[in-house]
């Protein structure tokens, strides 16, 4: 993989080395804050409650305004208010969020190929991997769209898909 264009810094305080792979874990290596990022990437909620009711794992509220915080602060998340409610926040992926899709993708890929994980669970990592690169490209594009310049996501886009094979590993499993 080639250096990355550099970018602004993200605002978040050098920690116990300037080793990238050291920054990178003390910023996303919690427990929960790739799965809320993950979260908003993969599922399109945006709002606290979506996020907490949402949640597979069954994080804590007091965990995910911990994370959303955090996040925000660290320049991957933004928040915005909702014009439909007055107490609602949205929170938006950042350019640095989206290009963790590749990151993601591999994790995926890696947890489908030696960890045990449920076959509804797995079916977008699989895809993700098999789509490589230019999947990964599109659905960056895609996400930017959304969360950069609040485009509403396309009806047959990377996420549509994705949410598809999801819920027809869902189906399988409930009727199988």
């Amino acid at each position: 993989m080639s250096q990355p264009v550099i970018h602004d810094t993200l605002p978040f305080p050098r920690g116990r080395s300037g080793c990238p792979i050291n920054m990178t874990m003390e910023l996303l290596g919690d427990r929960w804050s790739l799965i809320v990022l993950r979260d908003i990437m993969f599922s399109g909620r945006t709002h606290f409650r979506e996020l907490l009711t949402g949640s597979i794992e069954g994080i804590a509220s007091n965990i995910l305004a911990a994370r959303l915080t955090k996040l925000v602060d660290a320049g991957l998340l933004t928040r915005h208010d909702d014009p439909s409610h007055r107490q609602k926040v949205a929170y938006r992926l950042t350019e640095a969020a989206i290009e963790l899709v590749p990151v993601l993708a591999h994790l995926g890929a890696w947890g489908a190929a030696w960890l045990d994980t449920t076959p509804e669970l797995t079916v977008r990592a699989e895809l993700l991997a098999a789509g490589g690169p230019a999947l990964w490209e599109r659905f960056m594009a895609e996400l930017r769209a959304t969360h950069l310049h609040s485009v509403p996501a396309p009806t047959g886009g990377v996420l549509a898909e994705l949410t598809a094979a999801y819920q027809a590993a869902v189906a399988d499993t409930t009727t199988g």
